[in-house]
């Protein structure tokens, strides 16, 4: 594993990484649209081989609710690896690009798990706790097919990016949802997440925040996912970028202390430097296999203890 964070990008991808870094919080969309843009040809030729993939399957009635499976033609009785993406919960799609989040699936079934790519409602037309109810649908459509596709159904994890680790927590954190994690999902990875609902001014997506949480903020409290992280005894990865979306890192390391402090050691937590918060997920199946590398020795070591 490759542990010089860009060290396989080539040089002017590295340069102008470098450049976006710092500022990247100055201009969210705009930096997000030339990382996807670095990333493009690196992963049009990233590897593919031997990896089938369904596309569409419903898991609920709405055009959303959908997801894509990636297999491995020779796994059978695979973990099964659902990815929720992120979008600042008013956007965003499991392909926001032909390549992107299409790699960190094609990642996964290269390595000999079942990848699902899930797509889910978005506000303000699904609000708190939409999310995490699509979520509950897709793992509930996991237990009934994975083997349908060569997966375990019994053996799922569970990785969601920004707003798609929102999703993933508060399924599996959040005791006051009408959602119950499944006994058949071992662990979470929460890459870059909003573990804490905000409405700041210097939250760029504030209004993002208000349009699926409410605009009542005196309930942000109850509806964080963050607030309930110390009471989940599920195997918990959480990995943020060095230049990160403002206050997310923050969150993720609040999130770190308060199930440390809980169960008295620390969880994984991946701190990736020189990267930003597209970055962390975008550079997945390139040459610089270090979050992946993180991920699959997180599942191995610490996930498959619950199987």
């Amino acid at each position: 594993m490759t542990l010089e964070a860009l060290a396989n990008l080539p040089e002017p991808a590295r340069r102008k990484l470098a450049e976006i870094g710092p500022v990247w919080g100055t201009d969210i969309q705009r930096h997000r649209d030339l990382v996807l843009e670095i990333y493009r040809p690196l992963l049009a030729v990233a590897p593919k081989a031997g990896v089938g993939v369904t596309r569409g399957v419903p898991y609920g009635p709405d055009p959303r609710q959908i997801l894509d499976v990636y297999r491995n033609g020779r796994a059978a009785n695979a973990p099964v690896v659902l990815f929720v993406h992120g979008g600042a919960f008013v956007r965003g799609d499991k392909d926001v690009t032909d390549e992107v989040y299409a790699n960190l699936c094609y990642y996964f079934a290269r390595h000999g798990y079942l990848g699902v790519n899930v797509e889910y409602r978005l506000a303000p037309e699904s609000r708190y706790p939409g999310g995490a109810e699509d979520l509950a649908a897709a793992v509930a459509w996991a237990k009934r097919s994975a083997r349908d596709f060569g997966g375990n159904p019994d053996r799922l994890l569970l990785v969601g990016h920004s707003a798609g680790a929102t999703h993933v927590a508060g399924y599996a954190w959040d005791p006051t949802l009408p959602v119950r994690v499944d006994p058949a999902v071992k662990g979470l990875v929460l890459i870059s997440g909003r573990l804490r609902a905000d409405g700041r001014p210097d939250n760029p997506n504030a209004a993002g925040v208000r349009a699926y949480f409410g605009d009542d903020e005196s309930r942000y409290e109850v509806r964080s996912p963050v607030t309930y992280a110390a009471a989940s005894p599920l195997p918990v990865f959480l990995a943020i970028a060095e230049h990160e979306n403002p206050l997310l890192d923050v969150y993720g390391a609040e999130a770190l202390h308060r199930i440390a402090v809980a169960r008295g050691r620390a969880p994984r937590f991946l701190r990736l430097p020189r990267h930003n918060h597209i970055s962390i997920v975008a550079h997945v199946n390139t040459a610089e296999d270090i979050l992946g590398g993180e991920m699959r020795d997180f599942f191995a070591s610490e996930c498959d203890r619950r199987s």
